[in-house]
C-alpha cells in the first residue's frame, strides 16, 4: 500500500518538503492495478478482464475509473484510448469519474502540473462532445479558477482555453442556462483585467463572446440580476457594449421580449451562484476562515498574507469588487458568530477599503459596498447584505473618520447620478435600506452617524438635504408654528396630554380599556404600586478606563458622592466638561451613558409621585442629578452644537435605563418646560425619542411603561 510514497507525483507540483496528496497516492494505486488488468494483453482480453473486475463490486468500480483518469492525466499520448475504454467499462454513466475530477479543479487544481491542465480541458472537451452529465459543473468549476486581477500567463492561458471551450461547443452551450450566465458573468468582469496591449487579441474575443451571448440569449444572461448591469457599466465605453446600452436603454423587447428595462434587473438581487464564482476557491476558503475563525485583534497577519499573495500588483486592484460582493452576499453569519469575538464583515471590508490605491478602484469599490443598497427591497434582498456597509461606517468613524466621511459623500452623490431617470427609486432603495437598519436594530440611530461633527460642514449640509429624514431637527431657529409628526404628544399650557393620532390605529371604544381622557378622577382605582425592577448591575471598571481627563475625574467623584446636592453640582460640572470635549463621540458617549446608568440607579427605582401633592414637594422630587441634566439639554438652544452632545449621552444612558423616558416627560411637566414659548419642552423629547425609534412608537412605550409603574403620575397637576 506504500510503495508510492517515496516516489515523486506525476500529477502535482510539490515542493522538496510536501508531503504526496491523499488523492494523489489513491489515483497512482489505481493506475498500477489498472495497468495489471491490461497490460501485456490484447485489447479484447484487457476488455474482458476490465468488465470482469468492474462487476466485483463498487470499490473495485472506482479504482478503475480512477485508474483511467490518472492515465489520462500523465500521459497523453494513450489519453484518447484511456478515455474511451473508460466509456465502456463504466456502469454509473461516468459519475464517479466526473465526481474525481470536479476534485481536482476545485480543491487541487493550482498544484496540478502544467501539462496536467492541459489534459483538464482535452478532457473537458471529450465529456461535452458526449454530453456526460455534470461536465456543466466541471466548466463552472475551471471558471472560477480564473482569478480576477490576475494577467499571469497560467491564468490567461485558462481564460482562452475555457473561451476556445464555448466557441468550439456553441450548440452544447445554448441548452445550458446556468452555465451561458455564469460565462458571460466571468468574461465580463475579466474584459476590465485585459485592457493592456498583450491581451488585446483576448479582449476583443472576451468581448465578441459576451456580446453574442448577451444578444442571443438575453433571457438566459438576465437571471444574473442586478449585478449584470454593474459589470456592463464598467465596460460600457467599448462600442460593441454603447450600442447594446442603448438597446438596453431605449429598445429593451430587443434583446428579449419579456425585458422591460434596466430597473427589471436592478430589482432583481444577484444570486449567490455568480458572488460566488469570481473567487477562487482559495481565496473563498481564506476569506471564510478569515470571518469564521479569526479573532477580532488577531487578524493582521492574516490580513497582510493574503494581501501579498492576491492584493499585491496593480492588476489585481479590481479585485476588490469580487470580494466585497462576496462578503456582503455570501458571508452571512448566524446569530452566534455575530455574538463572538470573531472578526465581523465590516472589518474585513474596512480593511480591504483601505487598500484600494486607485481612485477608480476605491470608487468600484464603494458601489459593490452599496450596491444592494439602490434598490433594496425588504421582500426580496436580505438584510444581511446592507449591514456591513452601514457598520463598516460607524465603526470607521473614531479610528478612520476618512473613510466614514468618503463613504457618505458616495452614498450622497448616488442618488442623483448613479442613473437619471432612476433617481428617484434609488432614493427609495437607500432610504428603505436605512428604515430597515433601524427596524432591525442594525443601529439603533442614524443621528451618531449622520450629525457627528468630526463630519465637515459642506458634508453635513449635504447629508441633511439627502437624508433630512433620518437626522436630528434642523439647526437653526425654530419657527413660532412647528408642524407636528404624527403621533406626537403637545403638553399644553394645564399639562393636558393631546395626541395627534392621524395615521394611528384606532381603537373601539367598546373595548374594556376606556379612554385616559374620559377618567375623572374619583372613577380611577388605583392598582398596588409595583416597585421598578434595578437594572442589571456591571462592572464598569472597564468604562471607567475608557474615560479621561476632568470627566473620568468627575464621574469618580460621582460614583464616592452620597449627598444629593452635592451629586447635582458635580453633574453640573460634567455636563460643562462635555460641552467642552472636542473629541466628544459615540464612543465616549458610550462608556459615560454606561457609568451614569450604573452610577445612577437609584434614579430609576425610586418612586416619582410625592407623597404630598404641593408646588414644594413637586419641585423636590426634581432635585435629583437626572434631572440636571434633563434641565440643561431643554435650555440649550437647538441651533447650540453643544446639544447633540447631551442627546448621544441620553441615548446612551437610555439603552441601559428604559424608565428615562417617562422621566424625562414627568420633568417637563412638572418643571413647565413644555409650556415655554420656544417648545423647547417638545423639541427634548422629540428629539430624545427620535434617537431610539420612531416618536409615536418611543412615546407609547415610556407613557406604557409609567402606567404600569405608577399610574398616579398621569394626575400629576401643572405647576
Amino acid at each position: 500500500m506504500d510503495s508510492n510514497k517515496g516516489t515523486p507525483s506525476r500529477i502535482f507540483a510539490l515542493s522538496p518538503i510536501e508531503a504526496k496528496e491523499e488523492i494523489d497516492e489513491k489515483l497512482e494505486r489505481s493506475y498500477t492495478y489498472l495497468q495489471s488488468l491490461i497490460s501485456g494483453v490484447s485489447e479484447k482480453e484487457a476488455h474482458d478482464a476490465l468488465n470482469a473486475a468492474v462487476c466485483k463490486g463498487a470499490q473495485v468500480h472506482d479504482d478503475i475509473c480512477c485508474g483511467f483518469l490518472y492515465g489520462i492525466l500523465i500521459d497523453p499520448t494513450n489519453a484518447a484510448r484511456y478515455y474511451r475504454d473508460v466509456t465502456f467499462t463504466t456502469r454509473d454513466g461516468l459519475q464517479n469519474f466526473v465526481n474525481t475530477i470536479s476534485l481536482l479543479i476545485l480543491e487541487k487544481y493550482t498544484k496540478l502540473l502544467d501539462s496536467c491542465r492541459s489534459q483538464i480541458i482535452w478532457l473537458i472537451k471529450e465529456l461535452i462532445k458526449n454530453s456526460v452529465p455534470g461536465v456543466d459543473n466541471l466548466c463552472h468549476g475551471l471558471l472560477r479558477q480564473i482569478a480576477g486581477g490576475d494577467v499571469t500567463p497560467k491564468n490567461i492561458w485558462l481564460a482562452e482555453a475555457m473561451l476556445d471551450i464555448f466557441i468550439e461547443n456553441s450548440a452544447w452551450l445554448g441548452s445550458q442556462p446556468i452555465v451561458i450566465a455564469t460565462a458571460v458573468y466571468t468574461y465580463l468582469r475579466l474584459i476590465v483585467d485585459h485592457g493592456n496591449l498583450p491581451f488585446l487579441t483576448l479582449r476583443q474575443r472576451e468581448v465578441d463572446f459576451c456580446i453574442s451571448m448577451l444578444r442571443e440569449k438575453f433571457t438566459e444572461c438576465g437571471i444574473i440580476g442586478r449585478d449584470l448591469i454593474r459589470l456592463l457599466q464598467n465596460v460600457a465605453r467599448i462600442p460593441e457594449f454603447e450600442k447594446l446600452w442603448r438597446d438596453l436603454l431605449f429598445n429593451p423587447a430587443s434583446l428579449s421580449p419579456t425585458l422591460t428595462g434596466v430597473q427589471q434587473l436592478l430589482m432583481q438581487r444577484t444570486s449567490r451562484r455568480f458572488l460566488q464564482c469570481r473567487l477562487t476557491p482559495d481565496m473563498e476558503r481564506k476569506i471564510t476562515f478569515l470571518t469564521s475563525q479569526v479573532k477580532f485583534g488577531n487578524q493582521k497577519r492574516y490580513q497582510e498574507w493574503f494581501q501579498k499573495q492576491y492584493l499585491s500588483t496593480p492588476e489585481s486592484q479590481s479585485l476588490r469588487c469580487d470580494l466585497i460582493r462576496f462578503i456582503c452576499g455570501v458571508i452571512h453569519p448566524s446569530n452566534e458568530l455575530l455574538c463572538s469575538d470573531i472578526i465581523p464583515r465590516w472589518a474585513v471590508i474596512g480593511w480591504l477599503l483601505t487598500t484600494c490605491t486607485s481612485n477608480v478602484a476605491a470608487s468600484n469599490a464603494k458601489l459593490a459596498l452599496f450596491y444592494d443598497w439602490l434598490f433594496f427591497s425588504p421582500d426580496r434582498d436580505n438584510i444581511m447584505n446592507i449591514e456591513p456597509a452601514i457598520l463598516v461606517m460607524y465603526h470607521s468613524m473614531r479610528p478612520h473618520p476618512a473613510i466614514t466621511a468618503t463613504l457618505l459623500d458616495f452614498l450622497c452623490r448616488i442618488m442623483p447620478n448613479f442613473c437619471k431617470s432612476l433617481a428617484a427609486q434609488v432614493k427609495q432603495g437607500i432610504y428603505t435600506s436605512l428604515r430597515q437598519i433601524l427596524e432591525k436594530r442594525v443601529l439603533a440611530s442614524l443621528s451618531p452617524l449622520f450629525d457627528n461633527p468630526k463630519l465637515d460642514k459642506e458634508l453635513r449640509t449635504m447629508i441633511r438635504e439627502q437624508f433630512a429624514e433620518f437626522c436630528s431637527p434642523v439647526e437653526g431657529k425654530v419657527e413660532e408654528t412647528v408642524p407636528m409628526p404624527p403621533g406626537a404628544m403637545i403638553l399644553d399650557g394645564n399639562h393636558n396630554s393631546v395626541m395627534n393620532c392621524e395615521n394611528e390605529a384606532q381603537f373601539s371604544e367598546d373595548e374594556d380599556d376606556i379612554p385616559l381622557g374620559k377618567l375623572r378622577s374619583k372613577d380611577i382605582k388605583f392598582q398596588p404600586i409595583r416597585e421598578p425592577s434595578k437594572a442589571e448591575q456591571m462592572d464598569i471598571s472597564e468604562h471607567l478606563n475608557q474615560l479621561s481627563g476632568d470627566i473620568r475625574k468627575k464621574v469618580l467623584d460621582l460614583q464616592k458622592e452620597k449627598n444629593s446636592e452635592i451629586q447635582c453640582e458635580i453633574v453640573e460640572g460634567l455636563l460643562q466638561d462635555i460641552l467642552r470635549e472636542e473629541d466628544f463621540d459615540q464612543d465616549t458617549a458610550t462608556s459615560l451613558g454606561t457609568c451614569l446608568a450604573q452610577i445612577l440607579d437609584g434614579e430609576f427605582t425610586r418612586k416619582l409621585f410625592p407623597q404630598e401633592l404641593d408646588d414644594e414637594s413637586i419641585e423636590e422630587s426634581l432635585g435629583t442629578p437626572l434631572f440636571v441634566i434633563f434641565r440643561n439639554l431643554c435650555q440649550t438652544p437647538e441651533e447650540d452644537p453643544s446639544r447633540q452632545a447631551q442627546l448621544m449621552l441620553l441615548w446612551e444612558l437610555g439603552q441601559h435605563q428604559p424608565r428615562l423616558g417617562y422621566r424625562l416627560l414627568y420633568f417637563l411637566r412638572a418643571s413647565g418646560s413644555a409650556n415655554s414659548g420656544t417648545l423647547s419642552g417638545y423639541t427634548s423629547y422629540r428629539d430624545y425619542a427620535r434617537s431610539h425609534n420612531a416618536l409615536s412608537t418611543c412615546l407609547l412605550h415610556d407613557l406604557k411603561l409609567c402606567q404600569d409603574d405608577d399610574v398616579r403620575l398621569f394626575l400629576l397637576p401643572g405647576s
